[in-house]
């Protein structure tokens, strides 16, 4: 007679807790602060909430909620297989939230459907920055080839092809870029909990199969079921998260393209030295401060990196194939390119995060690259005899087609440069 009147109320307590998690969960989503990042975000991140990790509200509602249920475990283990459920369901509705939020910041921009495509996502994933991810989600493929300037190249080559790059098509709202940044961050956060709570419920679970036989055919489980299912709810977690940091690396390679698209609208044969860098360099310097300085707060150091460190190789690749467009450059033309490069290169090792040595690396390129310009034909051979894999034979011979004032170019030049780099 106790063990049916036992029952019920058991069965009671799971009905009312189930509807008690449905309401909460609803709430706590479905507000207006739920997804709105922390306004009073401290200005350094942390990784530790209790010292100010601007976690999403809705995000770490969901984290409490979860925590709670499943220490029901602990004073129920025979009910473990039903509790668990419950919070399974709900981190699953909890990720199709984020997700749609996702997509409202994204949908119908350039940057969320070159993500899309495989041949992008593949290069994505070979690209050596695929490492500045790793200490933050731990799903690193370590196999890096060798060539990863190559990797990188052939990018920066591909985003370039999409050119010219249109505003309409960009995320312009910085808000929506600092929901994706604090989005990601909170993803990886319940992800870290949720594996957590699935690792710390493996000794209940072995306790509840040695309990007595009572309700066996309706609660039994095997001690690994509760990790698998927080596990791939964990991995579906991690996988949104590196979404929204790839969305934002290309997004700011894509707003450097639409800045030095520029370039190839102006002319560079100078008759005064200017003393400041162009416009659209100024514009995009200041663009890039701005966001770094909003996003801060929100995203931990290997992501800053990760999202801001693109911009040089996609600006250099830029810089140099816009040569080939210009009909003619001059000595104080060419002074001004380099101005911009310093310029940019200056902006972004004022980031703290960012490889300050490897921007420096692809902006240097550009500036030799303009710079042999300014070399008489025959020390132009001298350099390419001595430097040939700097660049490339199509780069070699850009240098060729451009008029620059004043120089001498040999009617075998091409033929000259060509024999040098056979060889």
């Amino acid at each position: 007679m106790y063990g049916g009147w036992l029952a019920g109320c058991s069965n009671l307590f799971l009905k009312f807790s189930s509807l008690h998690i449905r309401t909460t969960l609803l709430c706590r989503l479905a507000g207006p602060a739920a997804f709105r990042p922390r306004v009073n975000a401290t200005s350094v991140y942390s990784s530790l909430v209790e010292n100010g990790r601007p976690v999403l509200q809705g995000l770490l509602a969901v984290d409490i909620i979860a925590k709670e249920v499943l220490g029901w475990v602990q004073l129920m283990p025979i009910y473990a297989a039903e509790l668990v459920e419950y919070v399974r369901t709900f981190l699953e509705r909890t990720h199709e939230r984020c997700r749609a939020s996702y997509m409202e910041a994204v949908l119908e921009k350039q940057s969320y459907i070159l993500l899309s495509r495989s041949d992008v996502e593949s290069l994505m994933c070979l690209d050596p920055a695929n490492a500045s991810l790793q200490n933050s989600f731990g799903q690193l493929d370590n196999d890096i080839p060798d060539a990863g300037i190559e990797v990188e190249i052939e990018l920066s080559d591909l985003l370039l092809d999409m050119c010219p790059i249109k505003q309409e098509n960009l995320i312009h709202d910085d808000q929506k870029l600092i929901l994706l940044a604090s989005l990601s961050d909170s993803l990886e956060y319940l992800a870290d909990s949720v594996e957590r709570l699935g690792e710390s419920f493996i000794s209940p679970s072995t306790i509840s199969e040695n309990k007595s036989d009572i309700h066996q055919s309706h609660h039994t489980r095997t001690t690994s079921a509760i990790p698998k299912s927080l596990a791939s709810l964990a991995n579906e977690y991690r996988r949104l998260a590196t979404d929204c940091v790839r969305v934002l690396r290309l997004e700011m390679q894509l707003e450097t393209i639409y800045h030095m698209q520029e370039m190839t609208k102006r002319e560079y044969v100078e008759d005064q030295d200017a003393e400041d860098p162009d416009d659209f360099i100024i514009s995009l310097t200041t663009q890039i401060a701005r966001r770094d300085e909003e996003m801060a707060p929100y995203i931990a150091e290997s992501k800053r990196n990760y999202v801001f460190g693109g911009i040089s190789s996609v600006a250099a690749n830029a810089s140099i194939k816009a040569l080939a467009l210009m009909k003619s450059i001059n000595l104080l033309g060419v002074q001004q390119i380099c101005r911009n490069s310093i310029a940019l290169e200056q902006a972004l090792a004022a980031i703290p995060s960012i490889d300050s040595e490897a921007v420096q690396q692809r902006l240097d390129r550009v500036r030799t690259f303009y710079e042999l310009l300014n070399l008489p034909f025959e020390s132009l051979l001298g350099f390419i005899a001595e430097q040939e894999y700097i660049f490339s034979a199509k780069e070699y011979l850009s240098i060729l087609k451009v008029n620059v004032p004043g120089r001498e170019i040999p009617m075998d030049a091409e033929r000259r440069i060509s024999q040098i780099l056979s060889h």
